[in-house]
C-alpha cells in the first residue's frame, strides 16, 4: 500500500480510535527499535507468517532513512537449506536478549510452545510488542498490545499498513538513548563546516 493510499485511509479512519492507535502502536516500535539501534524480530503464529507486514517494514526503513525498522522474520517451518532471510526459525527468540525488539503478529491464537518463547525473550529484557485479536495470554505478556478484533471494516493486514506507515513517520518524536549525543554532535558539526553566512 504506497503513501497516497495510506493517506486516503487515514482520512477514512479519522475520528475513530484506530488513527490514534496505530500511530501510538508504531511510534512505540520504532522507538523501541531506534533506542537501541535495531534488533526487530517479527514473528506470526502458527498459521500465519506476516510477509506482508515484513515487506511494509523493510519499505519504511528505506523511505524513513531508520535501517533500524527492517525486521529479521522468524519462520515457524524454517529450513537451514533455504536462504538467509528465510532460514530464522523459533530459535532465534530464544536467543532474543535485551535491546531487541520482538513483534508478535497473531491474528488467531498462538500455541503454547511460541508463548513459552515470547515469555523466555521477555524474561531475557526483549521488548514485546503485539498485534493480535486481542484475547488469550499473547497482550499479557506484551509490553505493549493492539488488539484487532475481529471486523469486517477493518481487518489485521489494514492495521498493519496504518502502523508500519506510522513506524516509519519521521514526525515521531526523536529516540531517547546512545543515539542523542552522536545526534548533538553531528548538529555541532554541521554549524561548524557550513559556510560562513555574509550580512550586507
Amino acid at each position: 500500500m504506497d503513501a497516497v493510499r495510506v493517506a486516503l485511509l487515514r482520512e477514512v479512519l479519522a475520528g475513530t480510535e484506530w488513527l490514534g492507535a496505530t500511530r501510538r502502536f508504531g511510534g512505540t516500535l520504532r522507538g523501541s527499535v531506534v533506542s537501541y539501534g535495531g534488533g526487530l524480530l517479527l514473528v506470526g503464529s502458527e498459521t500465519y507468517e506476516p510477509w506482508h507486514l515484513a515487506a511494509h517494514l523493510v519499505d519504511e526503513a528505506a523511505w524513513s532513512g531508520t535501517p533500524e525498522l527492517s525486521p529479521t522474520l522468524v519462520r515457524h517451518g524454517a529450513r537451514e537449506s533455504g536462504p538467509a532471510h528465510l532460514a530464522v526459525g523459533l530459535g532465534r527468540i530464544e536467543a532474543a536478549r535485551r535491546g531487541e525488539t520482538l513483534l508478535v503478529v497473531a491474528p488467531d491464537a498462538p500455541g503454547a510452545a511460541l508463548l513459552e518463547r515470547v515469555h523466555d525473550a521477555r524474561r531475557a529484557g526483549a521488548t514485546v510488542l503485539a498485534l493480535s485479536h486481542g484475547e488469550g495470554e499473547l497482550p499479557t505478556l506484551a509490553h505493549e498490545s493492539l488488539a484487532v478484533p475481529p471486523d469486517p471494516e477493518l481487518d489485521l493486514d489494514t492495521v498493519q499498513h496504518l502502523v508500519s506507515a506510522a513506524a516509519g513517520e519521521n514526525a515521531l518524536p526523536a529516540p531517547r538513548g546512545r543515539h542523542r549525543l552522536r545526534d548533538r554532535l553531528s548538529r555541532i558539526a554541521d554549524r561548524l563546516t557550513a559556510p560562513p553566512s555574509y550580512r550586507w
